[in-house]
């Protein structure tokens, strides 16, 4: 009888550097401009990594990205913190189904309240708790703390050079130049 030993896991693969990543695509696509890729290719990375950041800091705070958004969006509408399910499910994208599974999920953990609209009973107003502005203002520290760091080796006029071409970029892709 012969015995089953256990395959050793292969070692996990680690990400290519840039430069590795951008030889390999020159090598297969010549007419590759080496400074876009070097560009985009950071920005797709870094974009990556600060999702993760910002991920594991919700996650230490016990909400989802997507209650972050919620919650975020009701506090761009400005103080009470109050929007109807439609305008959230409209600003985030959802469906009202989506929407309202959302809202119920998070009206169960104290971060919002659903009631009915006083002037038209037919209306729900979704509502930031204290508890929601709270966990709210926690990942604004964190996320602040995080953004200082990541920036903490550029200088003010650095950041804002910075800041501006990035603003240039969104403004091409996103239609505005």
């Amino acid at each position: 009888m012969s015995e089953t030993q256990a395959q050793p896991s292969p070692a996990p693969t680690q990400e290519p550097t840039l430069d590795e990543l951008i030889a390999a695509y020159q090598r297969e696509y010549r007419d590759l401009d080496p400074q876009v890729e070097k560009v985009v290719s950071s920005l797709g990375r870094l974009n990556r990594r600060m999702n993760v950041a910002y991920g594991r800091q919700l996650a230490d705070l016990g909400i989802s990205n997507a209650e972050w958004e919620v919650l975020k969006h009701l506090v761009l509408a400005g103080a009470p913190y109050r929007l109807g399910p439609g305008e959230l499910a409209k600003r985030l994208g959802l469906t009202p189904a989506a929407m309202t599974h959302r809202i119920d999920r998070m009206a169960g953990e104290g971060l919002v309240t659903r009631d009915r609209d006083e002037n038209n009973r037919v209306r729900v107003i979704v509502e930031l708790t204290d508890e929601g502005r709270s966990k709210w203002l926690e990942a604004m520290r964190m996320a602040t703390d995080f953004e200082a760091d990541l920036l903490q080796d550029l200088t003010p006029d650095e950041r804002g050079v910075l800041g501006d071409l990035l603003i240039r970029l969104l403004d091409r892709i996103e239609g505005r130049s």
